[in-house]
């Protein structure tokens, strides 16, 4: 399924022109979360610390990561739907997007055809693989050869033709009840912290940390991505085990996402959890 991706982020690669679209949007965030500092408020400030559980932690580490790339675990329908919804609203893409892009990593981790490895450079793997060439957010039918199971689903390839409309929902939202203040610490700072958080995962898990397993790739564990990212900074375990939805494996591996996952499976909500035996992966031998 995901073999004939390495010749065409190839050719994504080797685009040197910068993408214009991108990076004045990301250049907008940017100044944006800047402005937000200006304008600070304690109600401001945990409005968007909450928004970014929703969308970073529900949406990007418990949805699009663990749920709907690896299939960990299972949900309703509904709950499904709504954490997609929450991943949309990173400003990351929509969920065909994402979840190809990421099981192109998966394939090709530290390879010839890895969309963003740190052996390309470390500013490429955080955030040049997407300011250089042609964007593919809105190619939902190219990357919807990397993630069949999602573009079965209607709602999804819908989602991710107009992941952006989410996130115009809640600025007016945000805007309504709080006026610009409000949208540059619920939107433009949240988003473009929530991005940087995101991206240290394919750069700084790939250069910086410890290597329990011995995997094919430069995977390693980062305790303080981790604390950003809601566990998603233990890389080099999932790596090691891609499909478990716990990846903090040792008791002193914080992993937020995995302790909501007990939750929703002790409540009878969260199904066929895959979880790595983490007596026989902690026995397997350290990599140097």
């Amino acid at each position: 399924m995901i073999d004939g991706a390495t010749s065409e982020i190839r050719d994504i690669s080797a685009a040197k022109g910068l993408n214009w679209p991108t990076t004045l949007v990301m250049l907008l965030f940017h100044i944006g979360a800047i402005a937000a500092l200006f304008t600070f408020s304690w109600g401001r400030f945990f409005t968007a610390i909450f928004l970014y559980w929703m969308t970073t932690g529900l949406g990007i580490s418990l949805g699009y990561h663990r749920l709907h790339t690896h299939r960990s675990y299972k949900v309703p329908v509904v709950l499904e739907y709504f954490f997609a919804i929450c991943g949309a609203l990173t400003f990351e893409g929509g969920p065909i997007y994402w979840v190809a892009t990421h099981r192109i990593h998966h394939q090709n981790s530290d390879h010839a055809g890895d969309p963003h490895s740190p052996r390309d450079g470390a500013w490429w793997s955080h955030v040049g693989w997407l300011l250089l060439g042609p964007t593919m957010h809105s190619n939902t039918r190219a990357m919807s050869k990397y993630a069949p199971d999602l573009a079965k689903k209607p709602f999804y390839v819908w989602l991710s033709n107009y992941h952006w409309v989410p996130s115009i929902v809640l600025t007016v939202l945000l805007f309504a009840i709080g006026g610009l203040p409000l949208v540059l610490w619920g939107v433009f700072l949240r988003v473009t912290f929530g991005l940087h958080a995101t991206w240290l995962v394919n750069s700084a898990t790939h250069m910086w940390g410890r290597r329990r397993f011995a995997t094919r790739d430069d995977s390693r564990n980062n305790w303080w991505v981790a604390l950003l990212t809601f566990g998603e900074g233990w890389h080099n375990n999932h790596h090691a085990h891609p499909t478990s939805a716990r990846h903090g494996l040792a008791w002193y591996e914080f992993d937020p996402s995995w302790l909501t996952l007990r939750v929703l499976r002790r409540l009878g909500i969260a199904k066929g959890v895959q979880v790595a035996k983490v007596e026989s992966a902690l026995a397997q031998k350290t990599a140097a």
